[in-house]
């Protein structure tokens, strides 16, 4: 009897060991055959890591393709704190060569660190310094600067961009999301340390931002600038404005206010002179554009 008992026992035992092990195996296969995307996906958000590549903005063209504003290619420095294994050499190299301190972006508790600003749009030759440095964790990725070769000619209209590239006035701000282009990313594997695995890394490239061609002719533009600057000197007017239209199609081959600005340079000029672009913000008294030329023939 007492052996019967203990069979018994024996084989309830056996049978829920045999249960939680068939529960376990249906589990893992459950897993492996319905979770396995999702389970890929966020080992993969774990193990990668993105430096962003900015992409160039779209180009600006008068209407015969003379370029109004431009990109020039320079480089912005990231730092991946994990990987770098002297951070005191790192810390005072690299702030004398930007002549900042970034002590706090070496020591920083992430995985990735855009140095911002001192770390933006690098010379080229800051740039070639830093990357002659070779060190883990300093990374050198490629950014565009916005350049107006023009300088000042057709500023309040072009209107100018920030350092991130998004467009903050003029046409720029408004075709900015045909302007903008989308980002690349180069993506590399590193574990919970901040190690590189190895593993190839995945390069998306950006993709350019559309180009817009205004009706502005450069030759106009030129020429009404020049005179506007003439009366300027002859006047000193507190303000100037003036505007080229084609009569038959009301397009705008010219437009020029004063005062003025560089939009290479925009952080110089007060926010009166960049948010007024006088032909379009100014009211005036429309009297004079109705008046009637009449020809007298003798």
């Amino acid at each position: 009897m007492f052996l019967r008992n203990i069979n018994k026992r024996i084989k309830i035992l056996f049978i829920l060991l045999v249960s939680m092990l068939l529960l376990v195996v249906l589990k893992v296969l459950y897993i492996e055959l319905f979770q396995h995307n999702k389970l890929s996906s966020l080992a993969n958000d774990l193990w990668s890591r993105n430096l962003v590549l900015k992409a160039d903005r779209g180009k600006i063209l008068d209407r015969n393709g003379v370029v109004l504003a431009d990109n020039l290619t320079t480089a912005s420095l990231v730092l991946v704190p994990n990987q770098i294994k002297d951070k005191e050499r790192v810390t005072r190299d690299l702030s004398r060569i930007l002549n900042s301190d970034i002590r706090k972006h070496v020591y920083k508790k992430t995985s990735i660190e855009r140095v911002h600003p001192e770390g933006r749009r690098l010379s080229y030759e800051i740039a070639e310094k830093i990357n002659n440095l070779h060190y883990d964790g300093v990374y050198l990725v490629k950014e565009s600067k916005r350049y107006y070769p023009n300088g000042k000619l057709l500023a309040h209209a072009l209107g100018y961009v920030g350092i991130d590239n998004q467009g903050l006035s003029g046409l720029e701000l408004e075709y900015d999301k045909y302007l903008k282009g989308e980002d690349g990313t180069i993506k590399y594997f590193s574990d919970a340390h901040g190690n590189r695995i190895n593993l190839n890394d995945i390069y998306v490239a950006p993709t350019s931002g559309m180009n817009i061609n205004l009706t502005i002719d450069i030759k106009i533009q030129k020429s009404l600038e020049r005179e506007m600057n003439n009366i300027k000197d002859m006047f000193n007017p507190d303000m100037a404005l003036a505007v080229v239209v084609k009569p038959k199609t009301g397009e705008i081959l010219g437009m020029s206010s004063l005062p003025s600005y560089d939009p290479n340079n925009y952080s110089k000029y007060s926010s009166e002179v960049l948010s007024r672009n006088l032909p379009i913000w100014a009211s005036y008294e429309p009297g004079s554009t109705f008046k009637i030329v009449v020809p007298v023939f003798m």
